[in-house]
């Protein structure tokens, strides 16, 4: 009655014993190390690793271990005085061609490595690191995407042979095609619907000229701003593989927010420079047709606009953006061949440098500018330089937009895919520009409108106040089910740790990322899962005051108590689910370790304690005395 067959005992061994192995990895904790990854025209191999031994040894530097894999080369030190040592060493060494970033890697040993047991990741609360959210410029995409129907609408009209005059994008949003006659803008609104249905047409005058005005439909412009964020998120994800973070969290929020998280980052002020900055490039010809002084004095031409260069010295550039950064694959640092100064070395797409190879073809001997955009956010200030305070003594920051010429060469001669960035102040400027433009220009700019730091010392301290509770738990739960039910709390307490050790396994197997919220729930779990074997204790010790046998009154308890277990348990699930389905970021955590636990609970608190029970009694014919506490059978 009360023995398993051989079968059952084989499955709960072949669900403990891996439970165990991939409960090993979060034993061990982290090594504090250095990341180097290649950038595209670069790579990591056997040379770039004797290049950093050596390095290292020069410096009497002592690591830990060097491992070399696809992502780049990890080396480990004891302590993170040596880590950043190490990591300015190796970057002296390496050169611009190379990112090195500090890092922490998990101390597990080589074999439990051999079989993908990992530890759990564990998220920026635990293990400290960077927490930005970001706020994406939405009506700045809608501008670009017009300004691209800008070109759209003027091939599309020389290829149909409709005679127009100017196509322009007006300040106040939408499109505006001027024309001599009205049959050709009668034309020309038929031709545009065919092609591009996603623009609205509306026919008025302008004195005595006929005039198309278009703009986007609703339906557009909200895949223009899902595109923008997408491409936003792709963007930022590539600059955070640049700086070689483990595990990074970068999602969208809302409508034209995104949060990135980057846990195990302790070189914060970088990562800020690289996430923060929303660089981008813009190609322009220089207008050279129209009076600079006339600009100056604030007659500009329509279709110019006045720029500033790197001296702060004004140029006029015309309004059409040849290509921009959206179009760049490839960018890397290095130097001039004849200046020996520094430059960005740019590499262009198919599309880019069939634009490039035509527009410098045409336009030999006449200038060709390079600006660079950026938005940053400042401490406004008052008419005295005193920073402006909000009503709860704040201060207010406002967004600047800040454009520079960097370059304005004249085209020698006809270019096509490649070509260099000249007039970099620095090898570091040129590094950081090439940095931000091989990871991927931004749809729109994005301003930080708030940031989090968590430091190492404090995920450490969230980490052991976490664990404490949990044991804390555990430890009370234990004394009370052993001093309460005696040999049978002691089963419950053994079911209740492999409970424990095979949620932890499941969180590692499936690589989740693990945060407050989340302990918090494997410390409700400990709670929840010792339900199962109080029911179960309290229904055999029921059946024994109602004069069954120990035989009958534990397969009763065990039977009959399984319903009432089976629909709590589901219940909750229902709920975790629900967390889970509608949740967001710390909730859905929670919801996902409470769902597991539920799992692990109920295989632990029925099968396994029923399994150590039968091992226990189901051997014997007669007994003579069952331990559950306070109620005997004899």
């Amino acid at each position: 009655m009360n023995r398993y067959p051989l079968w059952k005992y084989l499955l709960i061994l072949a669900v403990i014993v891996p439970g165990v192995v991939y409960f090993l990895p979060n034993l061990y904790g982290e090594d504090p190390a250095i990341q180097i990854s290649a950038t595209r025209i670069t790579k990591v191999d056997a040379v770039t690793q004797s290049q950093v031994e050596q390095a290292l040894k020069q410096a009497s530097i002592e690591l830990r271990s060097l491992q070399r894999d696809e992502k780049g080369l990890k080396v480990r030190f004891r302590d993170t005085d040596t880590q950043i040592k190490a990591r300015d060493t190796v970057q002296r060494a390496l050169g611009d061609g190379y990112t090195v970033a500090l890092n922490l890697l998990p101390a597990t040993p080589s074999w439990l490595g051999w079989i993908n047991a990992n530890p759990m990741y564990l998220g920026l609360d635990l293990r400290g690191g960077v927490h930005f959210l970001m706020q994406v410029d939405m009506p700045a995409a809608l501008k670009k995407a017009e300004e691209r129907y800008v070109d759209d609408l003027r091939s599309t009209m020389r290829e149909k042979k409709v005679r127009y005059l100017t196509v322009n994008r007006l300040d106040r949003g939408g499109l505006e095609i001027r024309f001599r006659e009205v049959a050709e803008r009668d034309k020309a609104r038929e031709v545009i619907r065919r092609t591009l249905p996603e623009l609205l047409l509306t026919d008025a005058l302008k004195g005595s000229e006929p005039i198309l005005q278009v703009r986007l439909t609703d339906q557009a412009m909200t895949e223009q701003r899902k595109s923008a964020l997408e491409q936003n998120i792709l963007a930022l994800r590539n600059r955070v593989n640049e700086l070689g973070v483990a595990e990074p969290v970068i999602q969208r929020q809302g409508e034209d927010r995104i949060v990135v998280q980057l846990p195990g980052v302790q070189d914060t002020a970088k990562a800020k420079e690289i996430i923060g900055r929303t660089a981008t490039l813009e190609i322009m010809m220089v207008d050279e047709e129209h009076s600079l002084d006339a600009a100056r004095t604030g007659v500009i031409p329509p279709g110019s606009k006045l720029y500033k260069d790197r001296r702060g010295r004004p140029i006029l550039l015309k309004k059409q953006v040849i290509y921009s950064g959206d179009n760049i694959v490839d960018a890397a640092a290095g130097f001039d061949s004849q200046s020996n100064g520094p430059v960005a070395h740019i590499t262009l797409d198919a599309r880019g440098a069939s634009i490039n190879q035509r527009v410098t073809g045409e336009n030999v001997g006449k200038r060709m500018a390079v600006v660079y955009i950026e938005i940053k956010s400042e401490v406004q200030r008052d008419a005295r330089g005193e920073p402006v305070l909000d009503a709860e003594g704040r201060q207010v920051r406002q967004r600047v937009r800040v454009e520079e010429v960097i370059t304005a060469p004249v085209i020698r001669e006809q270019i096509g895919k490649r070509f260099q960035i000249t007039g970099l102040d620095s090898v570091e400027e040129a590094r950081d520009l090439a940095l931000l433009l091989r990871a991927g220009a931004l749809a729109a700019p994005v301003e930080i409108i708030e940031e989090r730091t968590v430091g190492p010392s404090l995920g450490a301290e969230n980490i052991e106040r976490g664990f404490h509770s949990t044991w804390i738990g555990f430890a009370a739960i234990s004394v009370f089910m052993v001093i309460y039910y005696l040999l049978f709390g002691v089963t419950a307490v053994i079911a209740l740790g492999v409970n424990v050790v095979l949620l932890v396994a499941l969180l590692s197997l499936l690589q989740a990322t693990l945060t407050l919220p989340g302990m918090a729930a494997i410390a409700l779990t400990v709670g929840m899962a010792i339900d199962a074997n109080v029911l179960i204790n309290e229904r055999i010790r029921e059946e024994l005051r109602n004069g069954n046998t120990p035989h009958a009154s534990i397969h009763a308890g065990y039977e009959r108590a399984f319903g009432t277990i089976f629909d709590s348990n589901i219940t909750t699930l229902i709920g975790g689910i629900a967390l889970f389905a509608f949740g967001s970021g710390p909730v859905r955590g929670f919801a996902v370790v409470l769902c597991l636990g539920i799992i692990t609970s109920m295989f632990s608190g029925v099968m396994v304690s029923r399994a150590l029970v039968n091992l226990i009694y189901g051997g014997r014919h007669k007994i003579e005395r069952l331990a559950i506490g306070n109620t005997q059978w004899k």
